[in-house]
């Protein structure tokens, strides 16, 4: 075979692999906010990167994408109902819509915040007002579903249920919250209840649960209002608990957990916190930081050190994980959101919609680009903004405000 030929397939052998890539849930694979492509962008032209295609009937809410086997899924409300929405990946051509329950009515915003997760065949989601479906992803098509509030105890809060529901091999992880349990495993192929965590029986808040395995026992961790605990994943057994007393309002980010650390934040002046964990699961409190507090843009760990907005602060900033020092802060852009891929952060303004590229280095805000959504949402309500995270995968990055979903080009090819 010819040199020429074999460069040839080897390409196309990497371009196939680069396309398989998937993001099953929120904040990915491993819920940690990491997309897995390489080679992409280092610098953004001045108008921005290229625009592949706008999808304009979304609906209202705030849920972000899954992507898998070029498919891109999503809620959204549409005429009074919460609809679950299939899109071509690579072309915003809408596949299927489904609906699934009526509207969630919010000062903030209708509509749903789920992010769908897809396992296999099958998607999973959650309504803001408690309906937890399985449905096959390819069609549509009702598999099983559940109430959280009628069938499990739990309580609508103030916004909605929030979280991303969270597929651990054959048990779906949720958190309906109140007396009967806050953490509730189904059995994902059925929807039958395999445990729910009756020794902890606080109220569920907005955060979405990850799964870890420390000492060799495979947990879940799952943020509340006052405290954060990792649960059994077998049993659902509580193995620690620790408090985090100025949480208040609202506690939306996602834990966590890198190398027995555990750490979370959240918004209203709550600060951040993080413990380390023993071989038994005892807790130590590394230090207890009310000046970073983010609300629920989201802060990603790369490299030993944790990248968001934080509110207390005013600004962007760094901070590292280990010892909470303040490595830098940032005004450059307003609050909001973030996201990650290869080296790069990037950061998206709530109120503006402006989108900047920046290194992730804790050595200062280094920039290489910004953008600003056009056309933007006109049904969003007034005390809304644009929440969903930025997703980048396969090349290109997603973004969304409300009705309109946005991809553009970040491959650098």
């Amino acid at each position: 075979m010819k040199l020429s030929s074999v460069i040839i397939l080897l390409v196309a052998a990497a371009t196939a692999g680069a396309e398989t890539a998937s993001w099953p849930q929120w904040r990915g694979p491993d819920r940690n906010d990491h997309s897995p492509d390489s080679g992409l962008l280092k610098a953004w032209p001045e108008a921005g990167p290229k625009r592949v295609w706008l999808y304009k009937d979304a609906g209202l809410g705030y849920a972000g994408p899954s992507i898998v086997d070029g498919k891109y899924f999503t809620m959204g409300a549409r005429d009074g109902k919460t609809h679950i929405l299939c899109l071509d990946a690579t072309t915003g051509e809408e596949q299927w819509v489904k609906a699934i329950d009526e509207e969630l009515e919010n000062g903030w915003g209708n509509g749903p915040r789920c992010t769908p997760s897809i396992d296999g065949d099958h998607l999973y989601a959650l309504s803001g007002r408690g309906r937890l479906v399985c449905l096959k992803a390819a069609s549509g098509e009702d598999v099983w579903s559940t109430h959280l509030v009628d069938d499990h105890g739990g309580e609508v809060q103030s916004w909605g249920y929030t979280e991303s529901l969270l597929v651990d091999g054959d048990q779906l992880i949720c958190t309906p919250g109140g007396d009967k349990g806050a953490l509730l495993a189904l059995n994902k192929k059925t929807g039958e209840k395999i445990w729910q965590s009756s020794e902890l029986t606080v109220a569920a808040q907005y955060a979405s649960p990850i799964v870890v395995t420390h000492a060799g026992v495979r947990q879940y961790i799952q943020l509340f209002q006052k405290d954060f605990a990792g649960f059994e994943a077998s049993t659902g057994k509580v193995l620690w608990k620790s408090e985090f007393p100025k949480g208040r309002v609202a506690v939306i980010p996602t834990p966590i957990y890198h190398e027995g650390i555990v750490y979370i934040t959240a918004g209203y002046s709550a600060g951040c916190k993080a413990i380390k964990l023993g071989p038994n699961h005892e807790v130590e409190t590394l230090y207890e930081e009310k000046e970073i507090s983010n609300h629920h843009g989201g802060v990603i760990l790369v490299d030993g050190y944790l990248y968001g907005y934080h509110s207390n602060r005013g600004g962007w900033a760094c901070q590292e994980l280990k010892t909470g020092e303040i490595k830098w802060t940032e005004r450059e852009l307003g609050k909001g959101a973030i996201g990650y891929a290869d080296g790069m952060l990037y950061c998206l303004g709530e109120s503006d919609g402006v989108v900047v590229l920046i290194e992730a280095s804790p050595e200062g805000w280094k920039e290489h680009g910004r953008f600003t959504l056009d056309p933007q949402t006109e049904i969003r309500a007034d005390k809304g903004a644009i929440w969903v995270h930025p997703v980048i995968l396969n090349g290109r990055l997603y973004l969304r405000d409300q009705d309109l979903i946005y991809c553009y080009d970040v491959s650098g090819k």
